[in-house]
């Protein structure tokens, strides 16, 4: 496969990550709503379970979970600015 070629894929691939965060944002926002104070916004033990699970799910993938967790813990802060 050529770099080009490659970078296509990327592209690719990158389009559908951005469409899942999409459907999440939309997610989250509607949670946003259904919770009562920044407590239930910042839910320490719910952010914990997600990122046990997302390293879990990276290692089965062959991902490193290292990688994983950093990117999803930039996602649910981000989420959770928002929800705030």
């Amino acid at each position: 496969m050529e770099l080009k070629e490659i970078r296509q894929e990327v592209d690719k691939i990158d389009d559908k990550i951005i469409g899942l965060l999409s459907k999440r944002a939309e997610l989250v926002t509607m949670a946003g709503k259904l919770k009562k104070d920044e407590q239930g916004v910042r839910d320490p033990k719910r952010v914990e379970q997600v990122i046990n699970k997302v390293k879990t799910r990276a290692a089965e993938a062959g991902l490193d979970p290292y990688i994983a967790e950093q990117i999803y813990k930039t996602i649910i802060s981000c989420f959770i600015d928002r929800e705030l």
